[in-house]
């Protein structure tokens, strides 16, 4: 695809937490930015990643064809990025990740746009035994359909500053001296810097990754459940013992948690976490990773220690082998 400073990309789910870090790249790419999102009025933050009137929010909600159609109206890429981790009230799997996806992808055909990035995930089967993973495998079906040359990305778990994984643990460690390890800790996992995804997102609206193919991105390690949470106390200097919990303990927990305002578990994550979530042999086989890209993933040991130096006692000049 010619770059082209004047081109529009719409993203759609751009003020999320994978959102910010693809608007700034494409930004920077010289890409007019339209953040189509359910609240324009939040995410005034993303405005100064870009020059005056670079980067400009609309509304639009996946569920909504008549929104979805209007946010996409003179785009020459779309990007769609929404996604939800449990369920409430009408944001559920079926109505945002399969449906939303839908109407984004048949919105975006209407409208003669040439090009459709999805944003899946890791896990996402159509058989699977989560929800989660169905419906995500249900909207990339849904944005291939629409678009055969669609590029499709599957990340592993997602870090950084906003992350909702270290961050939640490292918050749940410093008020509980115990750690539950679902299943024992042994699913495997390859955690994945956000700002590789963006970048990687920006390259396939710019035509630089070769669409029709699911993209599976991970970072460089792999590593269990268990050896996250320890690498986590590691970097945080918090001590915390590691207690294994059954599954269907896990399980039966969850269907309490859930009905939290944020649960910090469900059920069908409880599934979701039975299987593990790296990239497979045959998409690093076939070049369909971050080198796709030519990008080289960023560790962990690089970025993490960046923020999770917040949740020392004594912050980021806190001595490596003090307690929390």
């Amino acid at each position: 695809m010619e770059r082209n400073p004047s081109k529009l990309v719409t993203v759609f789910g751009g003020s999320g937490f994978v959102g910010r870090y693809v608007v700034r790249a494409l930004a920077k790419r010289g890409w007019r930015v339209r953040i189509a999102v359910r609240r324009p009025d939040l995410v005034g933050h993303l405005q100064p990643m870009g020059g005056v009137g670079q980067i400009a929010p609309v509304f639009a909600n996946v569920r909504s064809k008549e929104s979805v159609a209007h946010a996409i109206s003179h785009s020459d890429v779309v990007v769609n990025l929404v996604g939800i981790l449990s369920e409430g009230g009408k944001q559920t799997f079926d109505a945002v990740q399969k449906e939303g996806a839908r109407n984004v992808a048949e919105a975006a055909k209407a409208a003669g746009v040439p090009h459709l990035v999805h944003m899946s995930a890791l896990g996402a089967d159509a058989d699977g035994a989560s929800d989660y993973a169905r419906t995500k495998a249900a909207g990339e079906a849904a944005a291939l359909e629409h678009y055969p040359g669609a590029v499709v990305v599957r990340p592993s778990v997602l870090f950084g500053p906003e992350d909702d994984f270290f961050n939640r643990f490292a918050g749940m460690a410093r008020l509980s001296p115990v750690l539950p390890l679902i299943g024992g800790g042994e699913t495997r996992f390859q955690p994945i810097y956000v700002g590789d995804v963006g970048q990687f997102v920006a390259a396939a609206v710019e035509g630089d990754i070769a669409g029709g193919r699911i993209y599976e991105l991970g970072g460089p390690d792999v590593k269990t459940f268990r050896e996250l949470m320890e690498l986590m106390g590691e970097i945080t200097h918090q001590k915390r013992k590691l207690v294994s919990l059954p599954w269907g303990l896990a399980k039966a927990k969850a269907r309490v948690l859930q009905y939290l305002p944020k649960p910090p578990l469900t059920p069908d994550q409880v599934e979701l976490l039975r299987t593990d979530n790296v990239v497979s042999e045959a998409a690093a086989a076939e070049g369909r990773t971050l080198a796709a890209a030519d990008l080289d993933p960023r560790s962990m040991t690089a970025i993490l220690p960046t923020y999770l130096w917040t949740y020392r006692r004594n912050g980021q000049f806190a001595e490596p082998g003090s307690a929390a």
